[in-house]
């Protein structure tokens, strides 16, 4: 099933890539966790092109996260291939992970996007808004169906109409959320 090659996003500005993103939907990843909720991505250019990355979710009320670097892949590409660096566990951080991030699709507006990569094990739909309208949102699962994904495994996160800010509430400060998705549960 999964034999085309993916098509990828030409020319990517990277600039106004940066922003706040919020899952919509996504595969299940042993990375995050399986109740997790009102997650998202904060991207912020640096002085050096590279790009700083925030992942947060609330699980249980608490906020988790994890930060990281993202870099072209092939600088001489024009391509939108990405490669993101964690280093986990995200409360001691000693272990660098390197994945890839793939821009698979993105409006003009640069206001959602469809999100993988070459081994189609990893899948996410962004939106710079909480919600996506259904029609886009199909057309987006539809596209990742035409370039080799099972779109069954698509999982919607929910997200509230208020989102809370990134320093509201209890933190994850142990990372047991880390720990508890790495175990499954």
């Amino acid at each position: 099933m999964a034999t085309k090659v993916m098509e990828v996003v030409k020319k990517l500005d990277i600039e106004r890539y940066m922003g706040r993103w919020y899952e919509i939907a996504s595969f299940p990843s042993r990375f995050q966790p399986k109740d997790g909720e009102n997650t998202r991505a904060t991207y912020t250019l640096n002085t050096d092109g590279t790009v700083h990355v925030l992942n947060e979710t609330w699980s249980n009320g608490k906020r988790g996260y994890i930060e990281g670097t993202a870099y072209k892949a092939d600088p001489n590409s024009d391509e939108a291939k990405l490669k993101v660096k964690f280093y986990v566990p995200p409360f001691l951080p000693i272990i660098p992970v390197t994945g890839d991030y793939w821009v698979l699709h993105i409006d003009k507006e640069y206001q959602y996007a469809l999100i993988g990569q070459p081994s189609r094990n990893y899948l996410w739909i962004l939106c710079r808004q909480t919600c996506l309208d259904d029609e886009i949102y199909n057309q987006l699962v539809e596209k990742a169906k035409e370039e080799g994904y099972d779109v069954s495994k698509l999982h919607k996160t929910p997200q509230s109409d208020s989102p809370p800010e990134s320093e509201d509430g209890p933190k994850d400060t142990k990372g047991i959320w880390w720990i508890k998705s790495i175990l499954g549960k």
